[in-house]
């Protein structure tokens, strides 16, 4: 049976289907009973258990024989940081005496060794963790997550304007969450030798105009890009609802991808979904 942590989310969602698809038993891992109910239908079996209580999480580790590890974000209105960083301590420690023969762990392209980055910093302490404890682990780092648009579709439609962090003409690596979860699907059904760090995108990379164009072509509309300016990244940020603490950080992870300090370091496993399809399929 495989264990799936976040997988009320996009991407833990997606792996627990690929899963459920190869005829595997699954156990979603939730903070809320009442979620993950498609997932059930699906024939997902529901763990409710909170992260940070290790002893809990460890019993439902010790009901499987894999585990998917995905660190949840923090709220941005407080220190996400430090929250996150809670949580890998605790997922660390319920994996000792778990008695799981193999993890599969979601990262991110540009992790490195580094405090106040986010993600960035964050997931790097996450795998550097997890190559200290004795369960063999596979590492997923991906591309930006396609998924991060979807929050702005309602001001598009309302608006005809895609605000971005990035400069409009940047290639940007990005990835769908189903791609996401068919590779790690994939890894927590392989031998316990395919550990280690792989990348993996979509088919192509994408820049904001693309993300404009996949827009309107969904809703039938002009979609423009207004960039937001490198200096007002921080602030604009905050005027988003987020923490200094989180603005800081978020903005720091904003910086790095500008300055192509995120790119894979190997060649990447391409996934299917492009954009457009994506973008097509979340507007319906």
């Amino acid at each position: 049976m495989y264990v799936i942590l976040g997988g009320t989310g996009r991407v833990g969602s997606e792996t627990a289907r690929a899963l459920l698809d190869e005829g595997q038993e699954v156990t979603i891992v939730t903070r809320d009973a009442r979620h993950g109910e498609d997932l059930k239908k699906a024939g997902a079996k529901v763990a409710v258990a909170n992260i940070l209580d290790v002893d809990a999480l460890r019993r439902v580790f010790q009901a499987g024989k894999r585990a998917f590890l995905l660190n949840p974000p923090a709220d941005p209105s407080g220190d996400t940081d430090k929250e996150e960083r809670e949580n890998v301590a605790a997922i660390i420690s319920a994996l000792n005496g778990s008695g799981l023969e193999k993890v599969v762990a979601q990262s991110t392209y540009g992790a490195f060794d580094g405090e106040r980055c986010g993600d960035l910093t964050v997931l790097h302490e996450f795998e550097r963790a997890l190559e200290r404890q004795s369960v063999p682990a596979a590492i997923n780092r991906a591309g930006y997550y396609m998924s991060n648009w979807a929050g702005m579709a309602e001001p598009v439609r309302e608006s005809g304007i895609l605000p971005s962090f990035f400069p409009t003409e940047l290639p940007i690596p990005m990835v769908a969450p189903a791609d996401l979860g068919k590779v790690a699907a994939r890894r927590l059904m392989s031998g316990t030798d395919d550990v280690g760090i792989e990348y993996i995108e979509g088919p192509d990379r994408y820049k904001t105009s693309d993300v404009a164009a996949a827009f309107g072509e969904a809703m039938d509309c002009k979609v423009e890009v207004q960039e937001v300016p490198r200096d007002a990244l921080e602030d604009t940020f905050r005027d988003f609802g987020f923490s200094n603490e989180a603005a800081a950080s978020y903005a720091c992870m904003t910086y790095r991808l500008i300055d192509g300090k995120t790119m894979p370091a190997d060649e990447p496993t391409r996934g299917d979904v492009t954009l457009e399809d994506y973008l097509a399929s979340l507007l319906g």
